[in-house]
């Protein structure tokens, strides 16, 4: 049996949410934060193959994916906590199992800890918990654009959010061989 994964938008916290939605209407629930720089499109072949027992929600973060990508939205892993817990109420989630890994990870845990009594279980995978810790040498314009003021951050991370950027992200040092396996769609929304 073939499960289609729903793709839906709704409004969260004022911002044009995009999400995917596959599986029973009844719990339980798997939630599916995605990783960076991806989308909810990363769980686009986990989806259909979990969904004869799971209710899957897979929502882009604001920024990332189709969702949208307001001025005043706080980009920081505490913010996009505040906005996943409004999510899950959006979609009438009272509690769920909650699938972390990369980028993800700090933001669902951060969930957990506003919301204990509504995670059943934490499935991690490649997780950087502590991801400010562990961002390392490659990542050090990124983290000294964070002592900028609000605008000059905000101007400075715009410049430098692309879809090239994203395509050597993914194609980093992969062999030019394998490079057109790699799905495009991994771009689509990122800038």
């Amino acid at each position: 049996m073939i499960t289609l994964v729903r793709h839906r938008r709704i409004t969260v916290a004022g911002i044009e949410t995009f999400y995917r939605e596959a599986g029973r209407r009844d719990p339980p629930v798997l939630l599916l934060p995605h990783g960076y720089p991806c989308s909810s499109y990363e769980f686009r072949n986990l989806m259909p193959r979990l969904a004869d027992r799971w209710r899957l929600i897979a929502p882009d973060f604001p920024g990332a994916g189709y969702s949208g990508t307001p001025d005043d939205f706080d980009y920081s892993f505490d913010g996009y906590a505040v906005w996943l817990e409004a999510f899950i109420d959006a979609v009438k989630v009272d509690c769920f199992a909650l699938y972390l890994h990369d980028f993800g990870s700090p933001i669902g845990a951060r969930l957990a800890i506003r919301a204990p009594q509504r995670v059943v279980a934490l499935i991690i995978q490649n997780g950087d918990i502590p991801y400010e810790d562990a961002l390392g040498p490659k990542y050090a314009d990124i983290e000294a654009t964070w002592s900028l003021p609000r605008d000059e951050m905000k101007k400075v991370l715009a410049e430098a959010i692309s879809e090239e950027t994203f395509k050597e992200e993914f194609l980093n040092d992969l062999p030019p061989t394998l490079a057109d396996t790699i799905p495009p769609d991994l771009c689509v929304g990122s800038q």
